[in-house]
């Protein structure tokens, strides 16, 4: 920004109130902002449809409520006419917003809708941005005073598969000028595509590894995940053993209970065993219906998590949001 101002002829400190506006604030109309003359004119003359600056701000096409009361899904129309979905979730003394990565999927998983899509593109650093902005202007609207404070990318798409884009984006969306969401309290979530992940240790990146594991051996999580075939079990493990080495980051393990396919005691056991040695957390999501898929009964749920808190993994049974709206895990679809 300061560049551009300074090339156009504007003192490039203007780029302060600029950056504010945008990124902080988050205006969608810069015409309505009170720039200082020197902006003002700049912004009349660069930023717009046709010119050489714009806002890469996605149309609010639909939005739906649960009936929990907590969650809301955004159906939003990026400048190409695709399509994109985001989700706004209340917890206890927090809110999270849950953003896309691509339009669709490469990834192929099975039982999710995403991955049943297929994939369409990339978005830009900008379009993941859009999607925070939208959903914090929507959550003042609604709660005065309350504030993002989480971000997790598990939206439509695989993070590490656009990562120069999201780590752009991530970079914008901590930085304390902004919305300063601090990167603790951001996650990115990976099906296990083990260069992004090697990528994210060797950097030092600061925010949370999420990774969708789903089976205990090649043969099961191939069954569940394509992208196994790519990147194996094995391969994949010890990427992650990495990754904990290099950062001393704890690790979020994934696990979609899918009833008669990985809730079994046995598969438990097996899960436990690879993950031993590895500073983990496993996260239990009973699968959201999509395709054919079930998700495994609260019972089944109940004994795989005492099987791996018994064998000293910190695991939790994750609430389901939004289920009503299919704005679960899995569930967007654009």
């Amino acid at each position: 920004m300061e560049r551009a101002l300074a090339a156009a002829g504007v003192k490039a400190h203007h780029a302060k109130a600029l950056w504010r506006a945008v990124q902080r604030e988050g205006a969608s109309d810069l015409t309505a902002v009170d720039f200082l003359p020197p902006l003002r004119r700049w912004v009349d003359e660069s930023v717009g449809e046709g010119k050489e600056f714009f806002l890469d701000a996605p149309e609010g096409v639909d939005e739906i409520r649960s009936t929990d009361g907590l969650t809301r899904k955004f159906l939003l129309r990026l400048r190409d006419g695709q399509t994109i979905e985001t989700v706004l979730m209340g917890y206890d003394g927090r809110q999270t917003v849950c953003v896309s990565t691509q339009v669709g999927c490469a990834m192929g998983c099975v039982f999710c809708a995403t991955g049943q899509m297929g994939f369409v593109r990339h978005l830009r650093a900008g379009e993941i941005i859009a999607q925070v902005l939208h959903a914090k202007r929507v959550l003042q609207q609604l709660h005065p005073g309350k504030r993002l404070r989480n971000l997790v990318l598990m939206g439509m798409g695989e993070p590490l598969h656009n990562l120069d884009a999201v780590l752009h984006a991530l970079d914008i969306l901590s930085n304390t000028r902004g919305l300063g969401i601090g990167p603790s309290k951001i996650a990115i979530s990976t099906v296990g595509v083990v260069p992004g992940i090697l990528r994210l240790a060797g950097e030092q990146r600061p925010y949370r590894l999420a990774v969708s594991l789903h089976g205990a051996t090649e043969e099961e999580r191939a069954a569940l995940v394509p992208v196994s075939r790519r990147w194996p079990l094995a391969l994949l493990i010890d990427a992650c053993r990495t990754y904990g080495q290099i950062t001393g980051k704890r690790i979020f393990f994934e696990w979609t209970l899918i009833a008669g396919r990985n809730d079994a005691p046995a598969t438990a056991v097996r899960l436990a065993g690879l993950l031993d040695g590895i500073d983990a957390h496993v996260n239990l999501i009973p699968l959201n219906p999509t395709g054919g898929y079930h998700g495994a009964a609260s019972k089944a749920g109940r004994a795989f998590q005492k099987i791996l808190l018994e064998a000293g993994l910190p695991c939790t049974l994750r609430q389901r949001r939004g289920i009503d709206v299919a704005a679960g895990c899995g569930m967007l679809k654009g």
